[in-house]
């Protein structure tokens, strides 16, 4: 059996994929009546919406299979990620790189796989839209293009998800979706009665940059800086853009020194960023901490202003002569 690939984006996709607050939620009857519609057109008996989460692959929405996720080593949709369109095995028996998975020899006793890659803002393939059958086939063109025709309807909805959570430049949680995701981990700290943390950063100097360089290059550092964050900090971790140049980091399960060795290499990774581009306007940030532990009666919003309020003393610092 063969191990599906990494693919060169991972980190990115892991954070678009997270962002999207859809791991490990209820049934949506908008995308089960697309899995349904699927498997009828085909006649198979096994249609997903699978989303490759870091160690494994969700089923959002499942028809014909029991079982709501499984490791991603064995995942097919794990493969069908690195390819833009539609990935096909024909016969699972006659290729190599499965005839001894596990789903193949056991069951679901997987013959043949279709998988649409499901793509987000362009670049990040965060799931399939994939069919399953117990015997093997061929994929005409024809069932090629209804495949992607249904795919796209999946894309769709999730698109309408990602506009209401995600930032848009940055591809990273925008200020709804880091409630929506800080709320849960919040609450699964206090069940776990485990501590939290809230970084807040916000760009020193800004505005110079757009004055400067124009708002295009403006963007870019905001982008840039998005992933830096993503680099630094842990894929457990709610990463978001509040808006503007403000962005939040949560980091849950974690001890005080944990807190602060994260900073520190995020600050590593930012000056090694300058030190790679010496001709641009220098990239600095004023950084506040705030932490939370199980008993407090802090909520989030207490948090995101003791947070601010130590992010804005030391902008104080950065500014006095």
């Amino acid at each position: 059996m063969e191990l599906p690939p990494i693919p060169e984006n991972e980190l990115q996709r892991l954070a678009t994929l997270r962002a999207l607050n859809v791991l490990d939620t209820d049934a949506e009857e908008r995308f089960d009546r697309i899995t349904r519609l699927t498997r009828r057109i085909f006649s198979l008996p096994i249609c997903v919406v699978t989303l490759v989460d870091a160690q494994r692959q969700w089923f959002k929405s499942r028809q014909g299979l029991e079982v709501t996720e499984t490791s991603r080593d064995i995942s097919f949709c794990a493969h069908a990620i690195n390819y833009d369109g539609i990935f096909i095995v024909n016969d699972t028996l006659l290729d190599p790189r499965f005839s001894d998975n596990p789903l193949v020899t056991q069951p679901p006793f997987i013959r043949f796989y279709a998988g649409y890659p499901l793509t987000i803002n362009h670049n990040y393939r965060v799931g399939t839209l994939c069919l399953n059958g117990t015997e093997p086939r061929e994929f005409s063109r024809e069932d090629i293009e209804t495949l992607t025709d249904l795919g796209q309807m999946v894309e769709a909805e999730l698109l309408s998800i990602a506009q209401n959570t995600l930032d848009p430049l940055t591809a990273i949680s925008n200020r709804r979706g880091f409630e929506l995701l800080a709320h849960q981990a919040l609450a699964s700290c206090r069940r776990a009665d485990s501590e939290a943390a809230l970084v807040f950063f916000d760009l020193d100097f800004f505005k110079e940059v757009n004055d400067s360089f124009g708002h295009r290059k403006g963007d870019q550092v905001l982008y840039d800086f998005a992933h830096i964050l993503m680099a630094a900090f842990r894929e457990s971790d709610v990463i978001a853009r509040l808006g503007g140049d403000e962005f939040v980091v949560l980091l849950s399960f974690v001890h005080r020194n944990t807190v602060n060795l994260a900073v520190e290499r995020f600050k590593l990774l930012l000056e090694q960023y300058n030190q790679q581009h010496p001709q641009q306007h220098r990239l600095a940030t004023s950084i506040g901490i705030a932490h939370w532990t199980p008993d407090s009666e802090h909520n989030l919003d207490d948090l995101l202003e003791a947070a601010d309020k130590a992010m804005y003393q030391e902008k104080a610092q950065h500014h006095s002569p």
